[in-house]
């Protein structure tokens, strides 16, 4: 027993080991790497770990880092808790041990070698960002609040929506969106806008990339990003400053001490050799006003380095999806957490405040807080969603433990009780009445705090001079004569950044706060105190003053609740621009508001109907953000038009949690297998995998293609048996891949993230399989495993430079074939597939000309996204059976009449669609499919179209149509289906 009376966890931990816990660790994962059959490269290739760090951890030469067991323990596939016991009791025992032991000598001091500037810079970037500011990590002393970013960091998943992917099969079994681990996810990417919502974890991602760039520590994953110089430009900084910086004031423009020394035309030489990693921080940190000038200076930086990489980060609203399409940019998603990295992040964040406890008996109650915790948020599907960001996770680890284990539940009380905890609490359970000679009450900190928070937002900042925040607290303190007593404005705000655990001094001139959240709360306060209400509903189409608008309803009181309710309404109904955003943000507030009148109410709801239900990906998006309440409103599958099904189930589905679930089922159960669209199996990943395979999945097996993100859901995969189809989107093992698929009954394998396949033997296992997608097979060099095999759909995509494709040439019945990869030869004549293809998709990037592409005179359909040249236009207009063709880099006054073609699809980018050349290029078309999501002009003319009699006309993301007016009823289908604009 401990001294408070309490089981002693962690001395039972101690006698559950041998006296060298670090020997038993490092024996353990030398016998499970045995048992698993595992070489080093195949364990490096698993975990994303160095040999190095590898081989310390299996010989016992250090303590490894949490983060490095974590690691092991999955790619040993065992549980890592008793990995981490023996870790955590090695770490408690002095480190005496060598290697090698080695008599100890007097060594000659020698000179230091001088270190190039470029070294020095890379050893600055590594230290600068190489930890964390952790929210309620250590309540006593804010300032050690800090977590060693290798510890820390967690590779969460991030989602890539897919607009052109080829289509393998059916187009509702192809994934519209795709889910990666961040080093997956970024692997094949050059440029990359990364959304993700406030707390999300997007600054620790560009964090990590920075030090493991700077460290030379990325992973396999990103071998092709080791090598560059790490520039982090946060905007929030920049923008204060004035014009944002070109490349020879990057190092002065965001305070790094070297800039001094910097030698001339260093910056533009790293950048021009395309040895940078440009990562750009917080677009919705700019002012809307100045995005574009933003925008601007970005794609200066791309035409004049356009070998260098670029991550740009951003809120989701802050800009239109699209907004770097034009520059080829990646859009990248951050996803919430799942239950087992809310596991691993609790896991974390109590191993970091044990490190941080001052006494045996309080790190026991860690422990026993933790094993509280881990249970809590995994019973709690209210709580879990709550936890699912990166900040909200470690804020209730922190409140957790404050108050012994009991938590408040909506987002607004979570608040409220963490500004109580990190404001005065824990000074005054631990005694510290007087740090710095200021004692403040709750209340006059955040009437202090509110100030600066208040003063940013109207601003439009996210930081400020400190001398202006001083300013403002001076202006505070003639009204707080119990403050003003006690110090002068520079003492008072000294003592708010060192004590609070809400603002923070990044430099000696700077002042912000801890996260954007706490800032958007306070300022909310503030407005509703100041009866601000018309500046706050003016500035409610800005996404910047999205939060502001939700926790000012939640501040006020009912009846200024219900005023700033109505005010939004008839703000939205007046404005047809930002209609649907402020009748949404209305919705979304309600949840937040304690009580509300019932007109208000019926009001808000009623508009909320007019945008019910979704008919896009993006008004799923929209209204999932609304959280559960907007499910009341979500109608069931009859009565919907087939454009407003799948999107339904999306919005349900990134909702969560126990309500949507009951919701999904009740909704599949009216569905048939005609109906059941693939947003069903999309929204597997969202809830246990297998009741959700069972209660929903089940009844559509044989029409639904089961996607696995994660291990759950491969194991999950038995109760779907027989397998005729699926995609793999995370990187499994060939073993891995087949253990639950049924070998006659398999027809279809799409393996989406390939990196740990290293033969293709396991796909002789599956006679039955006719089509296969492989992508990013670092490890492969050739398919000659497939030859022979009847498959008749190969897919390749993403592989490394020097693949062989000969063993093409011994797929007798292969028909269909998509090479979405660089491609080896000089032209297409030299490509040794079988000439009985009858589809062709090959992306914009295979840097292979077309020529020769006539020698497959049975093609139907085709897809190519390289523009093609004259005579290569003259060759595909011979193909005699060509009747489907999809093109995106085209010029079609270089192209004669094809006449066989009846369908065509157009996904143009950054360029003039040329509807105007359609009618004499395609004289015999039929139906025509336009995305003008990445198209310029943004106005699309479909006058000409009229000369093709009995044409169906789709166009997808059309921002202004002009000649609708002049087509039949029906003949134009428009995604997203248009609203009408009436109220």
């Amino acid at each position: 027993m401990n001294e408070d009376g309490r089981p002693g966890t962690e001395k039972q931990d101690m006698g559950d080991v041998h006296e060298d816990p670090l020997a038993e660790l490092a024996l353990k994962l030398r016998t499970l790497r045995a048992q698993r059959g595992l070489q080093m490269g195949g364990l490096q290739q698993r975990t994303g770990l160095g040999r190095t760090t590898v081989s310390q951890a299996l010989n016992g030469q250090v303590v490894p880092t949490e983060a490095t067991l974590a690691a092991l323990g999955k790619a040993l596939g065992t549980d890592v808790e008793p990995l981490l016991a023996l870790r955590e009791a090695a770490a408690r025992l002095p480190q005496v041990r060598e290697a090698f032991p080695r008599k100890v000598a007097r060594r000659a001091v020698r000179p230091r070698v001088q270190l190039s500037f470029e070294e020095r810079y890379l050893s600055y970037v590594a230290e600068r960002h190489s930890q964390l500011t952790v929210v309620g990590l250590d309540l006593s002393r804010p300032e050690r609040a800090r977590w060693p970013l290798d510890a820390a960091y967690l590779s969460l998943e991030l989602a890539e929506r897919l607009e052109d992917w080829p289509a393998g099969g059916e187009e509702a079994n192809r994934p519209s969106i795709v889910v990666k681990r961040a080093e997956h996810a970024l692997a094949n990417c050059r440029r990359v806008l990364l959304r993700g919502l406030a707390g999300s974890g997007k600054t620790t991602l560009l964090q990590w990339l920075a030090v493991a760039t700077a460290r030379n520590e990325l992973p396999m994953e990103l071998a092709g990003w080791r090598g560059r110089i790490p520039f982090v430009l946060p905007l929030r900084t920049l923008v204060r400053r004035g014009p944002l910086p070109e490349p020879h004031d990057f190092l002065a423009a965001v305070g790094t001490p070297l800039a001094a020394s910097q030698p001339e035309g260093w910056a533009d030489a790293v950048l021009d050799k395309g040895e940078a990693l440009i990562l750009v921080d917080g677009i919705d940190e700019v002012p809307q006003e100045h995005r574009g000038t933003t925008r601007d200076w970005l794609e200066r930086l791309l035409a004049a380095y356009r070998d260098a990489r670029f991550v740009v980060t951003t809120r989701p609203s802050a800009v239109p999806e699209g907004w770097l399409s034009s520059s080829h940019f990646t859009e990248l998603s951050v996803r919430p957490m799942s239950a087992a990295d809310i596991g691993v992040f609790v896991r974390r964040w109590h191993t970091a405040a044990r490190h941080n406890a001052a006494t045996d008996p309080e790190r026991s109650q860690l422990h026993d807080l933790e094993a509280a915790l881990q249970v809590t948020v995994r019973a709690q599907r209210d709580l879990a969603q709550l936890s699912s960001t990166p900040l909200m996770c470690a804020l209730i680890s922190a409140l957790h433990r404050d108050r012994r284990g009991h938590l408040p539940h909506s987002r607004m009380e979570l608040y409220e009780a963490a500004l109580s905890m990190l404001l005065v609490r824990r000074d005054l359970e631990r005694s510290i009445d007087v740090p710095e000679g200021i004692q403040l009450t709750e209340h006059q900190s955040v009437q202090l705090l509110q100030r600066l928070a208040y003063w940013l937002i109207r601003n439009r900042q996210t930081e400020m001079e400190r001398t202006t925040a001083m300013a403002l607290v001076n202006d505070a303190l003639p009204a707080m004569q119990a403050v003003a007593e006690q110090g002068t404005a520079d003492q008072v705000l000294t003592h708010l950044v060192g004590r609070s655990g809400l603002l923070r001094q990044p430099t000696a001139d700077t002042i912000d706060f801890v996260h954007r959240t706490f800032q958007d709360y306070l300022g909310a306060k503030a407005a509703i105190e100041a009866h601000d209400f018309p500046l706050v509903v003016n500035n409610a189409h800005d996404d910047q003053w999205e939060d502001v608008v939700r926790m000012a309803v939640a501040h006020a009181r009912p009846a200024e609740s219900a005023d700033l309710l109505r005010r939004l309404v008839e703000r939205g109904d007046a404005e047809v621009e930002y209609r649907g955003r402020l009748h949404l943000l209305a919705a979304a507030s309600l949840q937040y508001a304690t009580e509300v009148e019932p007109d208000v109410r019926g009001l808000v709801e009623q508009r909320a109907r007019v945008l019910v239900p979704p008919r896009s990906r993006e008004e799923a998006t929209a209204l999932a953000a609304l959280g559960p309440g907007i499910l009341d409103l979500l109608p069931g599958p009859q009565g919907l038009e087939g454009d407003e099904v799948g999107p339904v189930i999306d919005t349900a589905a990134a909702i969560g949690g126990d309500q949507a679930y009951a919701f999904l089922s009740r909704f599949a159960q009216s569905l048939t297998s005609e109906s059941a669209p693939y947003e069903l199996v999309n929204g597997w990943k969202n809830f246990d995998a297998v009741p959700y395979a069972r209660d929903i999945l089940l009844p559509f097996k044989d029409c639904l293609t089961p996607t696995v993100n994660t291990n759950d859901q491969r194991n999950a995969l038995r109760v779907l048996k027989p397998i005729t189809e699926v995609n793999f989107q995370e990187a499994f093992t060939d073993e891995e891949v087949i253990e639950h698929l049924s070998p006659e009954h398999t027809q279809a394998l799409r393996i989406y993230s390939g990196q740990f396949l290293t033969d293709l033997h396991f796909v002789r296992q599956l006679p039955a399989l006719n089509e296969l997608v492989l992508s990013e097979c670092s490890q492969l060099t050739h398919i000659e495993d497939l030859a022979g095999i009847p498959l008749s759909n190969l897919s390749l995509l993403q592989f490394p430079d020097g693949f062989s494709f000969d063993a093409l040439a011994s797929l007798p019945e292969l028909t269909e074939l998509a090479l979405y990869t660089r491609l080896p030869w000089g032209s297409l004549e030299e490509m040794p597939a079988p000439l009985d293809l009858t589809a062709l998709r090959l992306a914009r990037w295979i840097d292979t000309p077309l020529r020769g592409i006539s020698k497959w005179q049975q093609l139907e359909d085709l897809i190519i996204n390289s523009a093609p040249n004259p005579a290569e236009w003259q060759e595909i207009s011979s193909l005699p059976r060509l009747k489907n063709l999809h093109i995106s880099e085209y010029d079609l006054a270089q192209a004669p009449p094809i006449h066989g073609v009846t369908q065509l699809q157009l996904s143009p980018i950054d360029s003039d669609i040329q509807l105007n050349l359609i009618p004499d290029t395609f004289p015999n078309l039929e139906r025509i499919f336009v995305n003008c999501r990445q198209s310029l002009p943004d106005i699309t003319d479909i006058t000409p179209l009229k000369r093709i009699r009995e044409l169906h006309i789709s166009l997808n993301y059309a921002d202004s149509i002009v000649g609708l007016d002049e087509f039949t009823e029906g003949v134009v289908h428009q995604y997203p289906r248009p609203r009408t604009a009436g109220i």
